[in-house]
């Protein structure tokens, strides 16, 4: 692609209007590769790093971010060679897409896609520590024992599984919502980990990933994420290169 003035990128990527981009620069608000940007400089989207007020902003419209509610059922995968149905006949784009890590097929909620590879990497490696936040509903009332139990942390069969943050939401009659946080992607954790401490969980949603939550989106519905939700992304992430040597682990299922 070729290389194009700074604020005609920014207005297109819905920053500002050009005037207004050409005030951002002037300001010093905005940078290219961590250099403050001069009004007329020139960028290439798909290579230039560009931040506004040190955010980052998607300038590449090649590069397409997703958040999807993922309903029960349904398998997150690109394509099922038995023919059940995977997430991708919910979305309809020309951009070939990929699942950001997995929800298993009976966990429903938030499952980011993106063919920006190099940004999911980043987010499903271990050694990021990105936060995902579940809402488990289980047989209640949970007791004070049981959730020092959890937040001490439960050894599996592969090892110990321990939340970042848990906690009971709501407790109504004999049901109750526990809100867990991790930040691996093994296999299935959430429901194993509830399991080994006697909570069979009857249904299981992701309602956050690395800061960017779910909200209102109806279930079967996807959208294109905000420029300040690429933001977080990228800043949880320091930027979104992952380190060399190791790929994502968040291939598990939940």
């Amino acid at each position: 692609m070729a290389e194009q003035r700074l604020q005609k990128v920014l207005g297109a990527a819905g920053i500002a209007s050009r005037r207004a981009s050409e005030e951002l620069i002037l300001e010093g608000r905005v940078e290219v590769n961590g250099e403050v940007a001069e009004l007329g400089r020139k960028v290439d989207p798909q290579r230039d790093v560009v931040t506004v007020d040190g955010e980052r902003v998607n300038i590449d419209p090649e590069r397409v971010y997703v958040m999807l509610n993922k309903p029960q059922g349904v398998l997150t995968t690109v394509d099922d060679p038995e023919g059940r149905p995977t997430v991708m006949d919910l979305i309809n784009l020309p951009q070939r897409l990929f699942p950001v890590g997995r929800l298993d097929q009976d966990t429903e909620g938030l499952l980011l896609l993106t063919n920006d590879g190099e940004l999911t990497n980043a987010l499903t490696h271990p050694s990021y520590g990105v936060e995902r936040t579940y809402v488990a509903l289980v047989p209640g009332p949970v007791r004070g024992r049981t959730l020092a139990e959890l937040r001490a942390g439960v050894q599996l069969e592969d090892g110990l599984a321990r939340p970042v943050r848990a906690k009971v939401l709501e407790t109504q009659r004999s049901k109750a919502l526990l809100e867990v946080v991790m930040t691996e992607g093994r296999k299935r954790e959430v429901r194993r980990m509830l399991g080994h401490l006697g909570l069979h969980v009857e249904r299981l949603a992701r309602v956050a990933y690395g800061g960017v939550e779910l909200g209102d989106l109806r279930q079967g519905k996807w959208r294109f994420l905000r420029q300040p939700e690429i933001a977080q992304l990228h800043a949880v992430v320091g930027g979104g290169r992952a380190p060399r040597g190791g790929t994502g682990r968040d291939g598990g299922r939940r």
